[in-house]
């Protein structure tokens, strides 16, 4: 089994894209992360869910969870308005990582690699500097659970 037999459509945002509506996107459509594409059209980075939560979880709640704790119902529930204003660029890390990005020809268990070598949920798979779609983390092991 190959990448162009998980492959699937997959939505992709921009740099600039805000990231109030990333989150929306996420949730909407129950995806682990998306694909950001850059000013060239092809794949920047891969963001996962769990960057956008980060942007939008205050720092000091991050560093010490005891800290969040304290914060009351109403004022935690809203955390995300946090996310106002801020576009997919801001979410982004300050280092860069390997991008999980592979060809059509990969095997199921480069992409496995490719995923947990990188911590990524999806893998963009791009032919001859064209994005195809994505291989995600759950359609992998459906496949690979199900032979």
């Amino acid at each position: 089994m190959r990448a162009r037999d998980l492959l699937a459509d997959f939505p992709v945002v921009g740099l600039d894209s805000p990231v109030i509506d990333v989150a929306r996107l996420l949730a909407d459509q129950d995806l682990p992360g998306l694909i950001v594409i850059g000013d060239d059209g092809t794949p920047f980075t891969i963001l996962p869910g769990t960057q956008v939560l980060r942007l939008a979880v205050p720092g000091y709640c991050v560093d010490d969870p005891a800290l969040a704790r304290v914060v009351d119902e109403a004022h935690a529930d809203a955390f995300l308005r946090a996310l106002d204003g801020r576009t997919v660029r801001d979410a982004l890390p300050e280092q860069p990582r390997e991008l999980p990005v592979t060809d059509p020809g990969a095997t199921v268990l480069e992409l496995a690699a490719l995923m947990a070598r990188t911590r990524s949920p999806l893998v963009a798979v791009v032919d001859d500097g064209r994005l195809l779609g994505a291989v995600t983390l759950q359609a992998l092991l459906d496949r690979m659970l199900a032979a």
